[in-house]
């Protein structure tokens, strides 16, 4: 148990001291979930109510491909990422690779699925409600998906959480492409993994309890914001 209690103060310490290593793996750490919830959620929310609302050839077979990309292992997603952006890739002349747009970038691609997928989810059961009205309107497409969009946004809240949970606890897609190096790409959960690696059980089990604390905080808020509007 003593290795709980280390574990503890040495957070608490982290925290209190404001240590300057702990803001700077924290910031990068949000910076990059965050930049890439917001790029998923462009792009999801969008494409999964369009998936929901038309009917088109090959719809069925494009939803179960979107569906089983929920599941696709963060390593091969590091992989393909990284032998794009690496020096014999094709885009490896921007020179992404080992940065936080790279970290984003796989990120994106972990997150795009989720969003999508469970959007198109959550519309499917008001385009039955929805459809007669809008047809009878003759609404442009975009509005339509606008307007489901608004009208679904509560639920569309855990969606958006789903996503973020996901992109905040990543660590083997991050970590192929951007190699954790100190001061530029070494977020928490790669700290976590290099610490445990270390022996420094204390400190890596100090940074997933941050972690923990703030994934669950940010999750509370927004969920407490949903439920009392």
């Amino acid at each position: 148990m003593d290795i709980y209690w280390n574990s503890i103060l040495t957070a608490l310490n982290l925290i209190i001291t404001a240590d300057s290593k702990l803001i700077e793996i924290f910031f990068l750490s949000f910076k990059v979930t965050f930049s890439a919830l917001i790029i998923s959620c462009f792009i999801g929310l969008p494409l999964g109510t369009f998936l929901a609302i038309q009917q088109f050839k090959g719809r069925a077979i494009f939803i179960g491909l979107v569906n089983s990309l929920m599941a696709i292992p963060p390593v091969v997603v590091g992989l393909f990422v990284y032998i794009n952006l690496s020096r014999s890739g094709p885009l490896g002349w921007m020179g992404l690779l080992y940065t936080p747009t790279a970290m984003i970038i796989a990120q994106v691609i972990l997150i795009l699925p989720i969003i999508s997928s469970l959007t198109a989810q959550v519309i499917e059961d008001l385009y039955e409600s929805y459809n007669d009205l809008f047809l009878s309107l003759v609404t442009p497409k975009f509005q339509t998906i606008i307007a489901y969009i608004i009208d679904a946004r509560y639920s569309l809240v855990t969606v958006i959480l789903a996503g973020l949970s996901k992109g905040i606890s990543e660590v083997g897609a991050v970590i192929i492409v951007g190699g954790n190096i100190d001061h530029l790409t070494r977020v928490m959960t790669t700290t976590i993994t290099m610490e445990t690696s270390k022996g420094d059980l204390s400190l890596a089990l100090a940074i997933g309890i941050i972690l923990l604390f703030m994934s669950i905080t940010i999750n509370l808020l927004v969920t407490y914001k949903k439920y009392t509007y």
